[in-house]
């Protein structure tokens, strides 16, 4: 698959179908690449010019959406990057519908994402909401990873939305 022309050091970050892609960049940081062909989902892939250097998934459901995947390359983690995924898969799951974001996370990872605005849930919670997507699946098969991961939620009914008062 082609991808569009960028500049070296401009970074850009676009949706791709290009699973191949995905797969290698969530190998490379040692991810779980279980479940990324779902159809429903949607994968972001972020540029620094023709470089591939981050990766971030949506496996959407009805009104609720789980991030998935979030990795960015050693070099070019402490920049924003990471954010910038977290708010291109937010903005991907509010046009699919979602008013509800949830993700799993390492405790180790967890204060970044409530820096971004996401409150801890309980995993019933999550699962509840997204029981059928490829990463609920994975963790409900494996109760002993599901034990080391947090649940967070984020309400995004409001993503869009003009405040004229």
């Amino acid at each position: 698959m082609a991808f569009r022309k960028h500049r070296a050091g401009e970074i850009v970050i676009e949706q791709t179908r290009d699973l191949s892609c995905v797969r290698a960049i969530l190998e490379r940081g040692g991810m779980i690449t279980d479940g990324i062909e779902w159809p429903p989902a949607c994968y972001l892939i972020a540029f620094d010019g023709v470089d591939a250097v981050g990766v971030v998934g949506v496996e959407p459901m009805l009104d609720a959406a789980l991030i998935r995947s979030l990795y960015v390359n050693e070099s070019h983690r402490k920049r924003g990057l990471g954010a910038q995924l977290v708010t291109a898969a937010r903005k991907a799951a509010h046009t699919r519908g979602a008013r509800t974001l949830y993700l799993f996370a390492c405790p180790e990872r967890a204060g970044f994402f409530q820096r971004l605005g996401f409150v801890e849930t309980e995993k019933k919670r999550l699962i509840g909401a997204l029981g059928g997507t490829p990463e609920a699946e994975y963790h409900q098969k494996r109760p002993r990873e599901l034990a080391t991961e947090r649940a967070f939620v984020l309400d995004i009914s409001q993503d869009g939305i003009i405040d004229r008062s």
